[in-house]
C-alpha cells in the first residue's frame, strides 16, 4: 500500500474483523491498489466511500435444524452478507460446505462487489452458505436442509432485494428445493429470486457453463495480447467440479490439450488430455473421488493422492495456461514456482482468489500473464445476471445468443481491466486494472446516492 490514509483503514478493518484471515486478504489485496486512485479522486476519501465499502449493509447468521434420515435433530448455521447495493440488488452464490464461516463468506462477497461491477451490469454484492455438508446426504436430507435454510432466509432476499445462486456444494437439485420452499413460503413464482435455475422452471441456458466458460474466454483475450492461443496448448486445470468441468470443455473445443484435474483427495494426470466424458459421468452423476478416473481411463493416467494439480502437471511437461478453478489459496508460492519452470504463459481464476499473493508475486515477477478471479471468473455472476434479465422479461434466449452476450461480457471485462490498469500507470496489471475499475464504478454510484 502507498497511501497513508488506506493503510490506516486497513489496520482499522483488521482490528474490526478479527480472526476472519481470508477476508483480511481479501480487502488487502483490493487496497493494495487504490492509493493511486485516491491521489487523483480525492472526493471518495472525503465521502469515507472505502470505510463504507468494508462494512457490509446487512450480515445475517442463523440456526438451520434439520432432521436427518435416521430421525436426529441436526443443527447447522446459515449465513447472508448483504454487502453492497449500491449498483442493483445483492447478487452472490450459496456456499455449502463444512468449512464455511462468517469470515469466508465475507471475504466471497466482498470480491463479489467489484466483480458484479465490472460485468456492467446492475448487480450488487452479495454472498451466503452454510456450514451444512452435503457429502454423504441423502436427497432427502438435503432436501429438509434446503426447506429449513429457505424458511429463514426467505424474509431477507426477493427479485429486487437479494438474489442467490448457487456455490459450492449448491447445484440445481439444491436451488430447486430452495426454490420451492420460498414459492410455498411466499405463495409467489417469483422466478428472478434465485438464479441457476432448471432449464423447464425459469433457468437459463449457458448458466451451468458460464463460469468455465467466461475464465476460457478471459485467458483466450489474454493470450491474444501475447500473440498465442488455446490452438495447442496444454492446460492445467484443478477442480472436478462445475467451474473446471466447463473451462476443460471450453478449452477442448478452442482447442487445447487439458492434462489435470482435481478433488479434496489428489490429483490426476492425463497426457492424452481429459476424458471429459468420463469426467462428467464421475462428478455429475456417480458422485465419485476423482481417484475413479484413472481405473476407468487406462493407458498414461496417473493419479497422486494429496497432491496439487498445477505441480503434478508441471512435473510431467510443459504448461501453457493454468486454471485454477478449485477454492481459495489452492495455488501457493511453490506451484507457482513449479509452473513459471514448466513454461506458463497465462494464469486465469476460475475459483475466487485461488492464488496465494506469494502465488501472484512469483507470477508478476515471471511476467506471466495473470486474470483475478473478480475479472477471470465473472461469468457466472453476469449470466445469472442475464437470467434475471429473461425472468423478467418472461423470455427464454437461446442457447448461441446467450454465450455470445456471456462473450461480449467477458471480452469487455478483460478489456476495461487492461485500459484502466494503463490509465492508472501498471500497464498490463490486470489485478490493478479490476481492481480499481471495479472500486470506480461502485464509488460513483455511492457519491450519487449520498450518505446511506
Amino acid at each position: 500500500m502507498n497511501h497513508s490514509a488506506i493503510e490506516q483503514l486497513y489496520t482499522q478493518v483488521l482490528a474490526r474483523n478479527a480472526g476472519e484471515p481470508e477476508f483480511h486478504q481479501a480487502v488487502h489485496e483490493v487496497f493494495d491498489s487504490l492509493g493511486r486512485v485516491f491521489t487523483k479522486h480525492p472526493e471518495y476519501g472525503e465521502a469515507s466511500i472505502l470505510e463504507r465499502i468494508c462494512e457490509p449493509e446487512r450480515q445475517l447468521i442463523f440456526r438451520v435444524p434439520w432432521t436427518d434420515d435416521n430421525g436426529r435433530v441436526q443443527i447447522d448455521r446459515g449465513f447472508r452478507v448483504q454487502f453492497n447495493s449500491a449498483l442493483g440488488p445483492y447478487k452472490g452464490g450459496l456456499r455449502f460446505h463444512p468449512t464455511v464461516t462468517l469470515g469466508t463468506v465475507k471475504f466471497l462477497g466482498f470480491e463479489q462487489i467489484f466483480k458484479n461491477a465490472l460485468t456492467g451490469l446492475p448487480i450488487g454484492g452479495g454472498k451466503g452458505g452454510s456450514d451444512f455438508d452435503p457429502k454423504g446426504k441423502s436427497d432427502a436430507e438435503i432436501m429438509r436442509f434446503c426447506q429449513s435454510f429457505m424458511t429463514e432466509a426467505h424474509r431477507h432476499i426477493g427479485e429486487h432485494t437479494d438474489v442467490p445462486a448457487g456455490d459450492i456444494g449448491v447445484g440445481r437439485r439444491e436451488i430447486g428445493y430452495l426454490f420451492g420452499q420460498y414459492k410455498r413460503l411466499t405463495n409467489r413464482y417469483e422466478s428472478g429470486v434465485l438464479t441457476g435455475k432448471g432449464i423447464t422452471w425459469g433457468g437459463s441456458l449457458v448458466r451451468t457453463e458460464a463460469t468455465g466458460y467466461g475464465a476460457v474466454f478471459f485467458a483466450s483475450h489474454l493470450l491474444e495480447t501475447r500473440g498465442r492461443s488455446f490452438d495447442g496448448a496444454r492446460v492445467a486445470v484443478s477442480g472436478s467440479g462445475n467451474v473446471a468441468i466447463y473451462a476443460i470443455e471450453k478449452a477442448q473445443q478452442l482447442g487445447a490439450t487439458v492434462v489435470s484435474a482435481s478433488d479434496s483427495t489428489g490429483a490426476i494426470f492425463d497426457p492424452e488430455g481429459i476424458d471429459l466424458d468420463l469426467l462428467k459421468d464421475l462428478k455429475e452423476v456417480r458422485r465419485e473421488r476423482i481417484e475413479a478416473y484413472v481405473a476407468e481411463r487406462g493407458g498414461n493416467a496417473e493419479f497422486r493422492a494429496g497432491a496439487s494439480a498445477f505441480a503434478l502437471a508441471a512435473e510431467r511437461g510443459g504448461v501453457d495456461v493454468a486454471l485454477p478453478c478449485a477454492t481459495q489459496n489452492e495455488l501457493g508460492e511453490a506451484d507457482a514456482l513449479a509452473l513459471v519452470k514448466a513454461g506458463i504463459v497465462a494464469v486465469a481464476e476460475g475459483a475466487n482468489m485461488p492464488t496465494t499473493p506469494e502465488g501472484i508475486r512469483v507470477f508478476k515477477d515471471a511476467n506471466v500473464l495473470f486474470g483475478p478471479g473478480k475479472a477471470a471468473n465473472a461469468g457466472g455472476v453476469a449470466t445469472s445476471a442475464l437470467e434475471m434479465q429473461q425472468n423478467a422479461s418472461r423470455d427464454s434466449w437461446s442457447f448461441e445468443y446467450t454465450e455470445e452476450r456471456l462473450a461480449a461480457i467477458m471480452r469487455d471485462i478483460h478489456d476495461v481491466s487492461a485500459a484502466t490498469a494503463e490509465e492508472y500507470g501498471a500497464p498490463g496489471d490486470y489485478v490493478v486494472g479490476a481492481n480499481i475499475a471495479g472500486f470506480t464504478r461502485v464509488a460513483d454510484a455511492m457519491l450519487a446516492l449520498g450518505v446511506i
